[in-house]
């Protein structure tokens, strides 16, 4: 499932994926495939997104459709 909630918290602070890539230490691919839904990151790397961007892990990450 794609992550639109991430890709829209990346562009409301007006960073590219290859900014908040170097903000996390990983790669813009990694970034790509997060906001794609490709990718499961790690609750480190998910943590480091969050502080990145100034959101909570529920604000990012938690799917409502789980509840």
């Amino acid at each position: 499932m794609k992550n639109l909630k991430l890709k829209s918290a990346r562009a409301a602070k007006d960073l590219s994926q290859e900014q908040l890539a170097d903000l996390c230490n990983v790669s813009r691919q990694t970034i790509s495939a997060i906001e794609k839904g490709d990718y499961n990151p790690t609750i480190n790397l998910c943590i480091a997104i969050c502080k990145a961007l100034g959101k909570t892990l529920d604000e990012l990450f938690w799917n409502e459709d789980n509840e």
